[in-house]
C-alpha cells in the first residue's frame, strides 16, 4: 500500500494525475505539478503522482513503482489500428515500459496536437472513448492502492477521467487549468470548437478548478463557459531556498532562454535580437546561453538558428547546454544575467520566469498573456511590445546598459518571489481550496 488506512487528523490524501513529456525537453506543467506534490507533502499531507502518457523527467526516484498510465505508444496504437485492441498483456506492457516510452517521446509528433485530433476526443469522451480499458485499470490501481480524498488533473484535457473517478472511488475532483489553449486552438475549427464544447460538458463532473494566473482564469472561463464561482485562480511557486540567489550585476553580461527550444517559444526571436546586439562594440563581451531541450518536431527551428550564428560568425559566442534538468539548471541560471523566452502564443503562466526571478535574474517578455501579470507584481522584470526583434533588441540594450536598473531588477524578483511565489504559501492556498470544496460538496448532500 502507498498509504496507510489509519485515520491522521488535518493530514489529506492527494493525487496528481501528471500528464508526462518523457524528459527531452523543459516541461513547465510538468515541473509545476512535481514541485507542489513535494510542497504538499513537506506540509505533512500524503500525496501520490500518477504519470500519464509519457514519463515525467530522466530522475523518477519518487514514482518507481508507479505504471505510467495510458501509455503513449499503446493508446496511439489503438486509436488508429483496432487490432491492437486484441494484443495480449505482455505486449501491452512492452510497449507501456518507460524505455520504450523515452525513446517514443523524442520522436516527431509525440508532443504536438496535429495528428492528434480524434486521440483528444477520445479521451475526453472517457469511458466512452476507446480508451476505457486504460481508464478501468487506473481505476483498479487507485482502489487497490489509495484511498484519495482528492483527484487533482493536470489540465482540461483530462476531463473525460473526472466521471467515472468520482463515481468509482467516491472522491472529490480537481483540475488545474494551464495553457490547454495552446494544444487545442491549432486545430481546425470545427474539431477544435468540439473539443472546447467537451471540455464544458465534462466541466460538470469536476468540483473545483485552479487556474495559474488570473489572466488565464479570465480566458478559460470564456472558452469552457465556466461558473466563474466553481474557479480559484492561485499563482505557481518556487521555493527560493532551492536556488542560488546572484546579484545579476555580479556576474558576466550574459542572455539566458530556458524552454522549449522551438519556433512557438521564439527562440529565432531571441537569436536574431542577439545577433543584432552583437553588432555593436558596446555589446561585444554579451554571451547568449540557450537550454531547454527539444523533440524530432523542432529539429527545423535548430538547425535554422545554429546557420544564422554560423554565417554571423557568432556561433563560439552562445553555449547550448544539453542537460537542463536539476543541478544542470541550477548552473545554468549561475551564468546568466537576464532571461528571456520570446514566446509567440499568450501563455497562461511561465515557470521559468519565477524559476529565474529566484535566483535574482531579470526577465525580458513580451506584453501579452500572464507574463505582465507576474512580472509587474514585483517589478523583476521588463515587459516589452511588440513582441518583435527589433523591439527586443532595444529592451535588452536598454537593460544591459544599466547596471543600477540591472541590481534593481534582480533585487526586487528575488525578493518579490519570497513574499508573492513562495511555493510554501501558494500550496496552503491550494490546500485551503481542497477542504472549502469537500465541503461544499458535501453539502450538496445534506
Amino acid at each position: 500500500m502507498f498509504w496507510t488506512r489509519q485515520l491522521i487528523y488535518n493530514r489529506m490524501k492527494i493525487i496528481h494525475i501528471i500528464p508526462g513529456s518523457g524528459g527531452n525537453f523543459y516541461c513547465g506543467n510538468c515541473l509545476r505539478d512535481s514541485k507542489y506534490v513535494d510542497a504538499l507533502r513537506n506540509l505533512g499531507h500524503q500525496v501520490v503522482k500518477i504519470p500519464m502518457y509519457l514519463p515525467l523527467f530522466s530522475d523518477e526516484h519518487d514514482i518507481k513503482d508507479i505504471p505510467v498510465f495510458y501509455g503513449a505508444v499503446s493508446i496511439y496504437l489503438k486509436q488508429l489500428y483496432p487490432i491492437f485492441r486484441k494484443a495480449p498483456a505482455w505486449f501491452d506492457n512492452l510497449l507501456n515500459s518507460k524505455p520504450i516510452l523515452k525513446l517514443a517521446a523524442g520522436r516527431s509528433g509525440s508532443t504536438r496536437a496535429k495528428g492528434l485530433e480524434e486521440l483528444t476526443i477520445s479521451m475526453l469522451l472517457g469511458e466512452e472513448g476507446k480508451q476505457k480499458e486504460e481508464l478501468d485499470r487506473m481505476i483498479d490501481w487507485i482502489a487497490k492502492n489509495c484511498n484519495p480524498e482528492i483527484i487533482h488533473l493536470s489540465n482540461a484535457l483530462l476531463l473525460g477521467l473526472a466521471r467515472r473517478l468520482k463515481e468509482k472511488l467516491n472522491t472529490t475532483v480537481i483540475c488545474s487549468l494551464q495553457d490547454e489553449d495552446v494544444w487545442v486552438d491549432v486545430m481546425e475549427p470545427e474539431i477544435r470548437d468540439q473539443i472546447w464544447k467537451l471540455m464544458h460538458d465534462q466541466a460538470q463532473h469536476v468540483d473545483g478548478f485552479i487556474a495559474v494566473s488570473n489572466y488565464y482564469g479570465n480566458l478559460m472561463m470564456k472558452k469552457m463557459d465556466l461558473p466563474a464561482q466553481k474557479i480559484e485562480n492561485i499563482h505557481l511557486g518556487v521555493n527560493p531556498d532551492d536556488y542560488r540567489y546572484i546579484n545579476s550585476v555580479e556576474k558576466s553580461r550574459t542572455i539566458g532562454f530556458l524552454s522549449r527550444m522551438n519556433f512557438n517559444n521564439g527562440l529565432d526571436i531571441l537569436v536574431d535580437a542577439f545577433i543584432l546586439l552583437k553588432q555593436s562594440d558596446e555589446f561585444k563581451d554579451v554571451k547568449l546561453v540557450i537550454t531547454g531541450g527539444s523533440t524530432g518536431d523542432d529539429s527545423d527551428t535548430m538547425n535554422s538558428v545554429k546557420k544564422k550564428l554560423k554565417d554571423s560568425g557568432l556561433r563560439h559566442e552562445v553555449d547550448f547546454h544539453a542537460n537542463f534538468e536539476g543541478e544542470a539548471r541550477i548552473e545554468f541560471f549561475n551564468k546568466v544575467s537576464v532571461l528571456s523566452v520570446p514566446v509567440r502564443s499568450e501563455k497562461a503562466f511561465g515557470l521559468y520566469l519565477i524559476e529565474a526571478m529566484a535566483s535574482g535574474i531579470p526577465v525580458i517578455q513580451p506584453d501579452h498573456g500572464a507574463f505582465p501579470e507576474i512580472i509587474n507584481l514585483i517589478d523583476g522584470g521588463i515587459c516589452y511590445q511588440p513582441n518583435s526583434v527589433e523591439s527586443l533588441h532595444e529592451t535588452l540594450k536598454k537593460v544591459l546598459r544599466d547596471k543600477d536598473l540591472l541590481e534593481q531588477k534582480s533585487h526586487n524578483g528575488y525578493e518579490g518571489i519570497k513574499k508573492h511565489f513562495h511555493i510554501k504559501t501558494q500550496s496552503e492556498k491550494m490546500i485551503a481550496f481542497y477542504q472549502k470544496t469537500i465541503q461544499a460538496a458535501s453539502n450538496e448532500y445534506i
